[in-house]
């Protein structure tokens, strides 16, 4: 079932809860630019193994309202907080992809194992989107400039070309298309201002907020967050698990469908 959740006075998040109150809950954040949908073929499955899948759309995307400012890791993160007050969910595995990855970082050095019995990082944006002195990994800020730049001027050129280095995998034209539309369904202008929060924002402090059981599952061929992102994670975060996908690139939730789910429900199940 779907329904709206107000993080603050006048914002509403959209939130898809598959089988309320039925089974283990699973939150899963969804990446930059696009929305809960993107875990469809997760939801198609999970569910029918005991796990309560729980998507919510971030502020700016999906179905959620569109407010001009609250675009900060500390804010998402904050209205991920409401969420799982107001649903009153205990013992949950906070799942992230890219930036939705980030958030949960944030998330957990902002709450820490309170609500939470698990972390799931997939392709995670973390700790750091742009390369810094000390930090030769990613995009220039120069290229993130760059994309916020065509989000305000041609948004549909922008995810063309965003999605071109999205999967290492063959995919058909329709996955592409539905990608792409998923990007379109968000406010173009929500798109530049997580873009901004990418571009600039330091997680490397708050990897050591994360005290729970923690997956890493990272394509080796990620063009987006390359591979030495898993391994600054891995290294900072104690206790966790790297579970590397040697053909994925960005998308390994569809690069490696199969793999991506049988290790997930893996980790779930321990």
């Amino acid at each position: 079932m779907g329904y709206y959740v107000a993080v603050e006075q006048n914002v509403n998040l959209y939130v898809e809860d598959l089988d309320p109150g039925n089974g283990k809950p699973v939150l899963f954040i969804h990446g930059w630019p696009v929305n809960h949908k993107m875990y469809e073929y997760q939801f198609n499955q999970l569910p029918q193994m005991g796990y309560r899948c729980i998507g919510v759309d971030l502020r700016g995307f999906g179905k959620s309202d569109r407010p001009w400012r609250g675009y900060s890791y500390d804010r998402l993160a904050d209205d991920i907080r409401v969420v799982i007050d107001t649903l009153e969910l205990e013992n949950i595995t906070l799942a992230g992809f890219s930036m939705g990855g980030a958030i949960a970082i944030r998330y957990m050095a902002r709450y820490g194992a309170d609500k939470v019995s698990k972390l799931a990082l997939f392709a995670a944006a973390a700790p750091l989107f742009t390369r810094r002195p000390d930090y030769p990994y990613g995009m220039t800020k120069e290229q993130v400039n760059s994309l916020i730049q065509a989000t305000y001027t041609d948004r549909p050129k922008m995810l063309n070309d965003f999605g071109d280095m999205f999967f290492a995998s063959y995919v058909t034209e329709g996955i592409k298309d539905w990608m792409h539309g998923l990007g379109m369904e968000a406010s173009g202008h929500a798109t530049a201002m997580c873009a901004v929060s990418l571009r600039d924002e330091d997680l490397r402090r708050d990897l050591s907020a994360v005290s729970v059981p923690t997956a890493i599952f990272h394509g080796v061929q990620d063009k987006v967050c390359p591979y030495p992102f898993a391994e600054f994670m891995h290294a900072g975060i104690q206790g966790s698990e790297l579970v590397p996908f040697l053909y994925s690139g960005h998308g390994l939730f569809y690069d490696e469908l199969e793999k991506f789910n049988r290790e997930l429900v893996s980790f779930l199940a321990k």
